[in-house]
């Protein structure tokens, strides 16, 4: 295993720990109320929370929108899972249409949390939980691409699986 794919393993079970300590546990009275702040915030209220920063801290990010963005969507999920979003959006017959999942794919930066978040409903809250999350954090062409084969459950090529800095130069060229 590369150490960037042993970086990313490491992010996915920390995003996945916190989720399950901090809004996993929906029968517990404060993950409830800090997932339902965390939906419903605004920016500012969303970072004013300490379960926020221990996360950021955890995963060093110092792009404060990034980790709104990976919070908000997170509070969405209900339910952890092995599928990916995408694929639980795909399937025989799929969650979402073909349709909006193009258009999904070309959501602007700025409305992508609320897409996201519009999409996790309609996967019954269920998603793998590790994979979003890292997701949330470099969401990039690389990403969008590797949606697009999970979506209609075909085999992701192996240059997908790589480091999303070579990818994104690959993809671009």
């Amino acid at each position: 295993m590369s150490e960037d794919a042993k970086r990313e393993a490491t992010r996915g079970q920390i995003i996945l720990g916190w989720w399950s300590r901090n809004i996993g546990d929906r029968e517990s009275g404060a993950a409830r109320g800090l997932a339902a702040r965390l939906r419903r915030a605004g920016p500012v209220a969303v970072l004013a929370e300490a379960a926020v920063h221990d996360l950021g801290r955890a995963l060093g990010v110092k792009d404060a929108a990034a980790l709104i963005r990976l919070v908000q969507v997170l509070a969405e999920v209900r339910e952890h899972s092995g599928k990916p979003l995408a694929a639980a959006l795909g399937g025989d017959p799929p969650a979402m249409s073909a349709l909006r999942f193009q258009r999904l794919m070309r959501v602007a930066e700025g409305d992508l949390t609320d897409a996201l978040r519009r999409s996790i409903v309609m996967a019954d809250r269920r998603c793998n939980v590790a994979d979003l999350g890292q997701d949330m954090l470099h969401w990039s062409e690389k990403t969008r691409s590797r949606w697009c084969f999970q979506y209609f459950g075909a085999a992701t090529p192996d240059a997908l699986k790589d480091s999303a800095d070579a990818i994104d130069e690959e993809i671009s060229q």
